[in-house]
Formats: C-alpha cells, structure tokens, sequence
C-alpha cells in the first residue's frame, strides 16, 4: 500500500442491518467512508495533526450558531443595535448563542494560527504543495474578513468606531485607499449601507468563498497526501502509515470536544456584552480594535505622512508575498525545523513582533492616565448598559400605540387629539417620554381613568414646575384622550 492511496483492503463490518444495506445500495455511502476515513498517514497518527479538523468544526458551529442570529438580525443603522440587545437580553439563550459566536470568531483565529504554524514549522508545504498552501494562506484571510465584516454588525458604540479606524486605515492605501473606504463604507460616512455591505459580506460573500476554499483544500490536501512527521519525505513518503481511522479521529475529536467545552464554559460564565447604542458625535470615545486586530492598530501609530507608503503598502505587501510564496522559492526537500534556521528565526521573529506589537498597544493605554481613565468610563458604560432590561426602540412603541388606536376608535380619536395638543412634544411620541416629561406608558397600571381625568384638570404642584397646563377639552375629547393615554401599554 503506497502512502497516497486509501485501503484496498480495509472493509466496513458484515451484517449491517437492512436500512444501511438500502442506503448503501442507493448512495454508495460506504465508499464515501472508506475514502474519507481510510487516508493513511505516514508515521502514524499525531496531535499535532488535529488542528485542520478543529477549524472545521469551528466553521460549522459559526454557521449555526449565525443562522440562529440572523433570524433576528435587521442589517440598518436604526434597528440592527436595538435587534443585537433583544437578542442579548429577551431571547431564551439568546446571550448564551450570540457569545458562542463571539467567541469562535477569536477561536478559529487562534486555532488557524496554530494550523499554519504547524504546516511551517513541520515544512508539510513542500513537495507539490504549492497550491496547497495558497487556497490555506487565502482561507486565511478570508477568515480575518469574517471577523472585521461581522465587528461592526451590533452596532454599538465599541464596534463602530473600531470599525471607523480599520476603513479609515483602509484610505492610507496610496492610489486605492480613499476608493476602497468608500467602497466599505457605501459613502464618506458609515451608516445603513454600511452596516448592510458588511452584512452581506459577512453572511453570504465571505461564507461562499470559504466554503468553496475548504472543499478546494480538502481535495489538494486528499490529491497530495498527508506530510508525515519532519524526518519523513514530503514527495516519496516510506515511513510505515497509519489510517486517520480510528486513532487520528479520536485525536481530532479530542479537540473538538475540549474546544466545545471551552467555548461553551466561557459562553455561559462570561458572556459578551452589547454596550451602548453607537453614537458618531461622541468625540470622547476612545476606540480600539479586538485583540487580534491590536498589533496591526499599534503598527499604524508609527507611520504618517509621506512614510505611510512604507508602512502601510511596501512592507506588508512584502511580507505578504514571501508568506504566500514560499513554497515556490524554498524547494529542498529538508523539513526538519533545527535544519531550517533562516525560516524558523523569520517565523519566531514574526511571531514575537506581532506579540510585542500588540502587548506594547496595551502597555501604551494602560500608562496614558487620560487615555486609560476614558477606557474605564467606557467600560462602566458597557457594564452599566448590559445590566439594564430590554427596552423597544421608539418605532415599536409608537407601531404598537398605532395598532391599538386602530383597532379602537375612541384610542384613536383619542391620538389624534394627543398629537394636535402637542403633548408628544414633550412625552414623545407614543408617550415614551423625553427629558422634558416622563413617559405615559404603563399609567392604566397606575391610575383610573378617574383620576387620569383629574390630572389632568388639575396637575399637581410637580407637574406645573415642569410646565404641564391643565387640559381644557370638551367631555368626549376629554375621555378620547384618556382612553388612548391608557392604551399605552
């Protein structure tokens, strides 16, 4: 048996029962396992191999868990904040699924990172492995553009002006900057269009190329063949292999459940909050990106000017490209990573640099007392926000004031009147109340219309300081209007 062809041999048990006989015979079910579980793996079966199928479990629990999501989500600028806190705070495991997805968003980072260090350090792009690399180093990306596109989506304060400096950052492109910005933001501002190109993006463009990718990856890597350890042979493998089935599956699957336990403890114990409705004209709002964002926000801070060339455009695109190249310019057969010390001192100073980048970030914030005092008063404000209960935004109040005056007449009868006598200039409207006055909603609990109608013909001592007249009506426009104050529910 060569190292690149599945067990001829190897054959499911005797004696399945007569439904997997018939699903057999009607979908060839069998070879699809065989193929898929009988891959050999020269050297047999390691953890470091797991990290391929930890990404794709992450990949399907984002899509389910967004699925769930979007089934509440409305993708404009007045509604998607007030839909994110519903989910957050009144849906049943509402809280528990949106930081499930929160998390996996970090989670998949992480684990990707791992994969691609994994496939370096053990030199498993070499030999014919080209094209595999690069679909990897495109899923990549991609997944980077999952979690920029899917930050801005709540819609509070945290996320838009996060989002605000990664398009802003996007402009320092020399020639193609300011068109891309526009391009992200649907205008010089963000807004609804915004909010829905990154919907878009996030829920359907990016998932389809990832998709497309991972299937284009699992067939290069099928057409290839498994590495081996570092001493083996990336093209002739002659170590001894090993099936992925069983022992290689209960490796991913180790990973899978620890990653399932792990995501769903810190779902559970700490949740992830939703902070205050944005609001483009808080000048004070310290913005800062999610961690993995940090060391790209911190590289920013050194170029200005005519530098920003540099900064911005030629040294990461090099970087880039030696990234995405290397297959191609490092061709020798050699794998072990103590044989390789230009490549792995590249890798630990890359990877050092984006920590010490991202730690000096925090470092910077935490010893600027101006600057950390205001990240303080941000975070109490996140905290205070997520402690507070649901509440409708004003359309579906003033909606459901609207539903009951049309289904009663005198409720009706009764709105007009309130909107005629200005009282929604300071209640607001459908009596939400404003700072002027308190709301309206909920007085029936509170007061019969007996003495709703003595409020309102003599308001007390309070009500006149803060500038309530006593209302003057005829008897049916009078109770008209009660009747409608006390619909408010």
């Amino acid at each position: 048996m060569t190292s690149h062809q599945p067990n001829e041999n190897a054959k499911f048990p005797e004696g399945q029962s007569g439904f997997w006989k018939w699903l057999n015979h009607r979908t060839g079910i069998d070879d699809v396992l065989k193929t898929a579980l009988y891959e050999p793996i020269p050297g047999g079966a390691r953890f470091a191999y797991i990290f391929g199928s930890g990404l794709l479990f992450i990949f399907i629990s984002q899509v389910i868990t967004g699925v769930f999501l979007a089934l509440y989500y409305v993708p404009s600028a007045d509604h998607a904040h007030t839909t994110v806190a519903y989910i957050t705070k009144a849906v049943t495991a509402g809280s528990f699924l949106r930081s499930l997805h929160a998390y996996g968003a970090s989670a998949m980072v992480v684990v990707l990172f791992l994969h691609l260090s994994q496939t370096f350090i053990y030199g498993s792009y070499k030999g014919k492995r080209e094209i595999l690399w690069l679909s990897g180093c495109v899923l990549f990306a991609l997944v980077l553009g999952m979690a920029f596109t899917g930050y801005l989506l709540p819609w509070d304060q945290r996320a838009y002006f996060a989002t605000a400096v990664g398009t802003n950052a996007a402009s320092e492109i020399p020639l193609v900057g300011e068109s891309l910005k526009l391009l992200m933001r649907g205008g010089t501002e963000m807004g609804t269009l915004t909010i829905s190109r990154f919907f878009v993006a996030h829920v359907f463009l990016i998932p389809a190329f990832i998709f497309a990718l991972v299937g284009s990856h699992i067939f290069l890597f099928r057409k290839a063949g498994a590495a081996g350890p570092v001493d083996e042979d990336p093209i002739e493998p002659k170590q001894q292999p090993e099936l992925f089935y069983p022992r290689q599956v209960l490796m991913d699957l180790a990973l899978t459940a620890l990653l399932i336990v792990f995501l769903g403890l810190l779902s559970f114990f700490v949740p992830m909050q939703i902070g205050p409705p944005a609001n483009p004209a808080d000048a004070q709002y310290v913005p800062r990106p999610e961690w993995y964002y940090l060391p790209i926000f911190q590289w920013l801070k050194y170029w200005h000017g005519s530098a920003a060339i540099v900064g911005v455009l030629m040294i990461p695109t090099v970087l880039v490209l030696a990234v995405v190249a290397l297959p191609f310019f490092d061709r020798s057969a050699e794998r072990r990573p103590w044989k390789r010390p230009i490549a792995m001192s590249s890798y630990i100073f890359l990877v050092v640099a984006l920590l010490g980048l991202g730690l000096r970030s925090g470092y910077v914030d935490r010893h600027d007392p101006s600057v950390a005092q205001q990240l303080a008063k941000q975070k109490t404000e996140e905290d205070e926000y997520a402690r507070k209960p649901f509440e409708p935004e004003l359309s579906s109040l003033s909606l459901a004031a609207a539903n009951v005056a049309l289904a009663d007449p005198a409720a009706a009868k009764g709105k007009a009147i309130f909107e005629a006598q200005s009282c929604n200039a300071c209640h607001g409207d459908a009596g939400v109340g404003t700072a002027a006055a308190p709301a309206l909603v909920g007085i029936k609990a509170k007061y019969s219309a007996e003495q709703v109608e003595n409020l309102f013909k003599h308001p007390t001592a309070k009500m006149t300081a803060g500038g309530m007249p006593p209302i003057d009506l005829p008897p049916d426009d009078l109770k008209a209007l009660i009747t409608y104050v006390r619909s408010l529910n």
